[in-house]
């Protein structure tokens, strides 16, 4: 490819990058910390990969992490089987809990919608 073709392409990559929403991220309670300390707009994902609910809210919610509406929202996905201590703290007690924060106030709860139309207007609601 010559040069001349290659840098509007690789200006275009560099312009787009920031409008790109965050990728999916591990949670842990000092990433979630974080954000809320930071004023940031938050998604928990309480997920189990055996789980069906899980895995059909899974596709929209990785979606929302290249969808430039939802760019300042951080997803955090909890493993429901291996983050015991963490489900206490936030209160979940069923596999395929969304918790939606603003910031340090829960402003949404969540269990078991798969229906991406509700998924997307939920996501959306700490952005608000």
């Amino acid at each position: 490819m010559s040069l001349v073709r290659f840098l509007p392409i690789a200006a275009l990559a560099v312009i787009a990058a920031p409008l790109q929403a965050q990728p999916v991220q591990p949670f842990s309670l000092g990433a979630l910390k974080a954000a809320q300390a930071a004023g940031k707009p938050v998604l928990v994902d309480a997920f189990a990969p055996w789980c069906p609910t899980c895995r059909a809210q899974a596709p929209t919610i990785d979606k929302l992490s290249t969808d430039p509406a939802y760019k300042n929202l951080t997803i955090l996905r909890l493993d429901y089987d291996n983050q015991t201590a963490e489900k206490k703290v936030l209160g979940i007690t069923k596999q395929s809990t969304l918790i939606a924060y603003k910031g340090n106030k829960e402003v949404g709860r969540i269990v078991g919608i798969t229906d991406g139309a509700q998924l997307r207007s939920f996501a959306a609601t700490p952005l608000r």
